[in-house]
């Protein structure tokens, strides 16, 4: 499984929401910036910004990819529950996709919100409305929240981003779901959002199982009938 590939494909989800947040809080006049759970660097490679960047994670090999896609940012391996910076040492701070990992979200948002003077949570999912179609393909999604379940993240998490927020003291500015238009996915984004079905049902189904599923997700895509869709959500705002 190509993990740099996976998040930059969820960080071009984002895309057009970081570009409109990264200029309402000043992105272009920032000093320092932080990442919390930078992962392999598919958000810090790509930003454009004086500032001095700087990403925390768990995984040390993430890390290791991280320090290769972006050599200027200062990398720290670290848990997002307890951040090592001083207080309000950033100007911004920002999480991708983290929250629902996390087995305290509020204390990791109370650190980010202590470290950093404006907080963006650009992307956290709510699989318990997440919608599949045609009704075949429901399945799909069933057996990939219980297997986020089992991996000890919460699917369910992001209808409870506003109010980790207001718990944390911080002032939200803007929160709500992510509006994105549906779009076709290419051949490789298919292909990819299947590696991670895949592995994220090896242990729930059998292979011939599986394959059976892919066999039907294509044709029914190839059909033009094919519906996937988790609602994100985002929050943003000062501390």
């Amino acid at each position: 499984m190509n993990w740099h590939a996976r998040y930059l494909q969820q960080a071009a989800w984002t895309h057009n929401l970081r570009d409109y947040i990264f200029e309402q809080v000043g992105l272009a006049a920032a000093s320092r910036v932080l990442e919390v759970g930078c992962g392999t660097g598919a958000i810090l490679c790509g930003m454009e910004t004086p500032a001095a960047l700087h990403g925390l994670d768990l995984d040390p090999d993430a890390l290791s990819q991280c320090r290769i896609h972006t050599p200027a940012a200062s990398l720290i391996c670290g848990d997002a529950h307890t951040l090592p910076y001083p207080e309000k040492s950033f100007d911004i701070v920002f999480c991708h996709f983290l929250l629902l990992w996390a087995y305290d979200p509020l204390q990791v948002v109370r650190e980010m919100a202590r470290v950093g003077r404006v907080v963006i949570a650009l992307a956290e999912p709510d699989y318990g409305h997440r919608v599949d179609e045609p009704a075949e393909l429901r399945k799909v999604g069933e057996w990939q929240t219980k297997s986020l379940l089992r991996r000890g993240a919460n699917p369910l998490y992001g209808s409870l981003l506003a109010e980790t927020f207001f718990q944390a003291g911080i002032q939200i500015v803007e929160t709500g779901p992510i509006q994105t238009s549906e779009m076709k996915r290419s051949d490789e984004e298919w292909e990819n959002e299947w590696a991670v079905i895949q592995s994220d049902l090896k242990d729930e189904i059998s292979l011939e199982d599986l394959q059976k599923l892919k066999v039907l997700d294509e044709h029914v895509r190839k059909q033009g009938i094919r519906r996937l869709h988790v609602p994100t959500y985002f929050a943003w705002g000062n501390s």
